[in-house]
């Protein structure tokens, strides 16, 4: 295994879980994640952090994926420590494995930063939704400020070879608009106790539009 594969697969799970499950960004889930209904789907499950905010009363079925290694099986002990069946696969969200029209709701948060072809995911997500389906996001983003988005192109390409392919400088909110999602609410803000650069943080609900 060469020193790349090893820190991918050793070092960062645990460092990418840790931070994710931080204090702040775990409030924010508790906001969007509980809104989910009928037939579930979470695109990047890995790391489990987002399972113990489903309401088992809301959430008929529950379906997530990701590429794979420690964050995959920290998802699956996750639905185990919740006791309830969940279809967990190893996936990517280019080519999302379930059909056309399957669930109720899409659930990604932190995860649009990291794909390969962000719009290519949106339009798996749009395709796996039934038709008026919700998708509930919560991402980092591009800041609004000149200041704080000059440092993130700054930082980027050094960011994403460290932190899995996290981009700093992908827009959220709007990129979820041009992929065939109506958006009906959305929020934002720095959060408190990072740098600017790295803590703009977006979240909503958008419903899939047209047929």
């Amino acid at each position: 295994m060469g020193i790349k594969s090893w820190y991918e697969e050793t070092i960062l799970p645990p460092f990418i879980k840790m931070a994710c499950g931080s204090d702040n960004i775990t409030e924010l889930r508790g906001g969007i994640v509980p809104l989910a209904q009928g037939k579930v789907f979470e695109l990047g499950v890995g790391g489990g952090l987002n399972q113990k905010f489903y309401d088992p009363q809301k959430v008929t079925s529950f379906s997530g994926i990701d590429p794979g290694g420690k964050l995959l099986e920290y998802a699956n002990s996750a639905a185990r420590e919740k006791g309830w069946e969940a279809d967990i696969r190893q996936g990517v969200g280019e080519n999302i494995p379930f059909g056309d029209d399957s669930f109720d709701t899409v659930v990604c948060t932190y995860t649009l930063c990291s794909v390969d072809d962000q719009a290519q995911v949106l339009k798996e997500m749009r395709r796996i939704l039934k038709p008026g389906g919700k998708l509930l996001f919560l991402e980092h983003g591009k800041a609004p400020d000149p200041g704080p988005a000059k440092w993130q192109r700054r930082i980027e390409p050094v960011w994403k070879r460290l932190m899995g392919n996290c981009h700093l400088t992908r827009e959220v909110a709007p990129a979820v608009s041009a992929h065939g999602f109506a958006i009906e609410s959305t929020s934002h803000k720095y959060m408190d106790k990072m740098p600017r650069w790295a803590s703009f943080m977006e979240w909503g609900v958008a419903t899939k539009a047209g047929s």
